[in-house]
């Protein structure tokens, strides 16, 4: 039987993340530069000849139908494909952190089925795929850190430079629609420019703009407040990472992490230039 061990899901960071106006449809428009970081859930894939797809949790218990199952079905469906597939996922990054856990684990589900069922289906078709799944799943496809803008569907690889990181994930969540709904959300930043960040890349490019949604976030989730307090008394300026709960800061100093409230989850990461699994689809399909 046929099988791919140890396929990386790193997350994500938002540097920032600018809510700029709204679409008649209800939908925001924003803009963000999303960055790969080196804390990864792990996944293990078996080929199944009965056409079953099956998934085994080795760390925490995930809801039934996770985006994991969703991506290997949509995928299976879209292909015709007679194939099964047992998924054995060892899970590391918090949920509803804002830190892409879920669609980072579609995307790599996608790569590593597209090759272990032999589809050979090209980058853009699997993109397709992904976008059914979740806005941020195209990124985690295409591997690269990246400029973000109107839906989250126009993605501009970025070049940044290697940093250091701490992440203090608060014990609760945050559900995106809870955010995103709230009347106070500021939807009017300024428009910014890619080549205005660019050019701060190499100077402040871990402390440029703000995330909107961290205000609205605070006042939901009491722990961010925590977790941005401890930042500070440690020397650093944290924000908010996407629609979730954990803040970062870039780590420019020794701290000890031990001194974190119980309450926090805290992990020191490093930034990655690509995703481990880039050119695992191409854009010709071999």
């Amino acid at each position: 039987m046929q099988s791919l061990y140890d396929i990386p899901a790193p997350a994500k960071l938002n540097l920032f993340l600018h809510i700029t106006g709204r679409r008649p449809d209800g939908y925001h428009l924003l803009q963000s530069v999303f960055m790969l970081i080196d804390w990864c859930d792990i996944l293990h894939f078996d080929v199944r000849l009965d056409g079953q797809i099956t998934r085994e949790d080795l760390t925490w218990e995930l809801p039934a139908d996770d985006l994991v199952i969703r991506a290997a079905r949509t995928l299976q469906q879209a292909t015709h494909c007679k194939l099964g597939t047992h998924i054995a996922i060892s899970k590391s990054i918090p949920a509803q952190a804002g830190m892409g856990g879920g669609s980072s684990d579609a995307a790599s589900t996608l790569l590593a089925l597209n090759q272990l069922w032999n589809l050979k289906l090209p980058l853009n078709s699997l993109e397709q795929i992904g976008l059914e799944l979740g806005a941020d799943v195209p990124f985690f496809l295409r591997g690269r850190n990246a400029w973000v803008e109107g839906i989250g569907e126009d993605i501009t690889p970025l070049d940044l430079p290697a940093a250091k990181f701490v992440v203090a994930k608060p014990q609760a969540g945050l559900e995106t629609q809870r955010i995103f709904s709230d009347p106070d959300l500021k939807r009017d930043s300024k428009t910014a420019i890619i080549s205005g960040f660019a050019a701060d890349a190499f100077g402040n490019a871990f402390s440029y703009g703000q995330n909107d949604l961290q205000a609205v976030a605070q006042k939901l989730c009491p722990g961010i407040t925590q977790a941005l307090d401890w930042l500070k008394s440690q020397g650093l300026s944290g924000r908010m990472t996407g629609s979730g709960s954990a803040v970062f800061a870039q780590l420019l100093h020794d701290i000890d992490i031990s001194s974190a409230p119980s309450a926090l989850q805290v992990r020191l990461c490093s930034n990655l230039d690509v995703h481990p699994l880039l050119g695992w689809a191409t854009s010709d399909g071999k």
